[in-house]
């Protein structure tokens, strides 16, 4: 789902009272949308959770965004680091080969 979108539908159901939070890959969207809560990552659209077959930083980034649902002092866009030894290079997952 496009970054626009994702903040529009948090907008409506934070109005509604419902707690949400995003992960965002182009901060530059994601700021200019205003949603409540967000977590921008380093990694290139397609892979939000990092390069395929790590769950320990795919779990790492979910529980940042999730971490951010308690937050009220909104709106909230945090940057997460990427992991020291994450497979990722140049700014591209690696992509699984076929």
């Amino acid at each position: 789902m496009c970054h626009q979108t994702v903040g529009l539908v948090q907008g409506k159901l934070e109005a509604a009272g419902i707690a949400t939070t995003a992960i965002s890959l182009l901060p530059w969207i994601t700021r200019r949308v205003g949603p409540p809560r967000a977590l921008v990552v380093p990694y290139p659209l397609g892979y939000p959770l990092g390069a395929p077959g790590d769950p320990p930083l795919q779990r790492s980034i979910l529980r940042a965004a999730l971490a951010l649902l308690p937050r009220r002092d909104l709106p909230v866009l945090e940057e997460m680091r990427p992991e020291p030894d994450a497979t990722l290079s140049e700014g591209r997952a690696n992509r699984p080969t076929r």
